[in-house]
């Protein structure tokens, strides 16, 4: 299945039974540069396109996750007029690739995830952290800003403010105790666990899932009456599959289902 995916030099992808594994590559601390940016976004929108992928496993190789954007390429990306806006649409489309993936992404956070990286993290469906992991927004020391609105999804008013205002970062037993990560686990058992969790979404009706993602995102910015309507309406939609068809048939004769995703 991998032939279905060009050679990348800063990402690294391997799929494991219905499972994609991307692996930022980028060292010594998976800067996120335009090359990477780019491959990453090209990644998930084909993996939203291969229905034999259901689910997918986001991770950083070394002791980051990602520390924020390639500010040593800025000065190479930003040249002439254009430029900076050509730069931040690349960008925020990265972060949207995570979220509108047809599939569920599970990110595995095995260090820090600053910036640009804390961003990528907020904008997947589950979290779970290494005790080596950590999330913060460092801009305020560079003379920058961004990611504060993708972590609104994520903390607090008073939270985010001491984070934006004074770089601190968030350990990741501290994502744990604020309910912000569903696991806090040791290093070498960071991946298993988030591969556990993929595979419990893989194991479920792949139509249902990517129905039930792409309405969550719709419905996270609406109102309970218009949320519901819609949740319900799609409710009807997925009813109407064959998919669903089978999970009732399954449950009836108390045996595992199979699905065809459709």
């Amino acid at each position: 299945m991998t032939s279905a995916f060009p050679a990348y030099t800063q990402l690294d992808l391997r799929i494991d039974g219905h499972v994609a594994v991307l692996t930022l590559d980028n060292p010594p601390v998976n800067a996120l540069t335009r090359i990477l940016n780019d491959e990453l976004t090209a990644a998930l929108d084909a993996i939203s396109e291969i229905d034999a992928i259901r689910a997918v496993v986001l991770t950083g190789r070394g002791k980051v996750f990602c520390a924020g954007a390639d500010l040593k390429g800025r000065a190479d990306n930003i040249r002439h007029p254009g430029d900076l806006m050509a730069h931040s649409r690349r960008t925020r489309e990265c972060f949207h690739a995570i979220r509108e993936c047809a599939k569920p992404v599970v990110v595995a956070i095995n260090g820090a995830a600053l910036g640009s990286g804390l961003a990528m993290v907020a904008s997947a469906d589950i979290l779970v952290a290494s005790e080596a992991a950590s999330l913060g927004l460092p801009e305020v020391d560079v003379g920058l800003l961004g990611g504060c609105r993708h972590a609104m999804r994520l903390f607090s008013h008073s939270r985010l403010r001491l984070m934006a205002l004074t770089g601190q970062r968030v350990s990741g037993e501290e994502l744990y105790r604020l309910g912000i990560v569903e696991a806090c686990t040791a290093p070498e058992e960071l991946l298993p666990k988030a591969l556990e969790i993929a595979h419990a979404i893989a194991a479920k009706s792949p139509v249902s899932t990517r129905m039930g993602k792409h309405t969550m995102n719709v419905i996270e910015d609406m109102s309970l009456r218009d949320g519901y309507r819609y949740e319900q309406d799609m409710t009807a939609q997925i009813g109407k599959t064959e998919d669903a068809k089978e999970a009732q048939a399954a449950f009836k004769e108390k045996r595992a289902p199979v699905f065809k995703g459709y």
